[in-house]
């Protein structure tokens, strides 16, 4: 595997959603489908945008993922969390226990989640070949140099999570706090450093 191929993009996720139908039901009618902003494979960006009701602030126009999940999950970053007026934990996504719930508009009702709000971890889904050429398995904790015109940094205790198929793309995703550290608005280049 050369240098070049070890080098993999690195997206930067603002706050959004992940609702299970019978949530999207309840929000936006009964049957709403989350379709794709724009034509794509795996899990994607849709057209269907929702508010967040916060103790001292509230985000309207926030984006909905999809396809539907089997747990609702709200992630922003530290800097909305503070906005926001809530106190929420680092975690992986779908590590939802024991977290913050939060109020969730749509344009027909709305919900009151009892659970699941999060800063999402760091992470990269890492194709298995370039795993192995690096010798990280599932889980493991990294160091991720993400390059930048004028702030290149390196993020310690990066997640690595494994994709299925040798066919996957390596990307990692990190939140605007973290994007704006390393000067990336949305997407970048990055790289593990051994």
């Amino acid at each position: 595997m050369s240098d070049v191929e070890k080098v993999f993009d690195v997206a930067v996720s603002a706050r959004h959603l992940h609702l299970t139908q019978e949530t999207v039901d309840i929000l936006f009618g009964e049957g709403h489908k989350i379709e794709p902003a724009q034509p794509t494979k795996g899990q994607y960006l849709s057209t269907t945008r929702a508010t967040v009701v916060g103790p001292k602030h509230t985000f309207t126009n926030v984006a909905i993922m999809g396809p539907c999940r089997n747990f609702n999950q709200f992630e922003l970053s530290l800097t909305d969390a503070r906005t926001i007026g809530m106190d929420v934990p680092i975690r992986m996504s779908g590590d939802i226990e024991g977290t913050p719930g939060i109020k969730i508009v749509g344009t027909v009702g709305e919900v009151v989640l009892d659970k699941g709000v999060i800063v999402a971890k760091r992470h990269i889904h890492m194709n298995p070949l370039l795993a192995e050429e690096l010798g990280v398995k599932d889980g493991d904790s990294v160091m991720m140099k993400v390059e930048s015109d004028q702030r290149t940094l390196i993020f310690d205790d990066t997640i690595v999570r494994l994709s299925g198929s040798p066919m996957a793309k390596t990307v990692s995703h990190i939140d605007t706090d973290e994007g704006n550290a390393a000067g990336v608005s949305k997407r970048g280049k990055g790289y593990v450093v051994k």
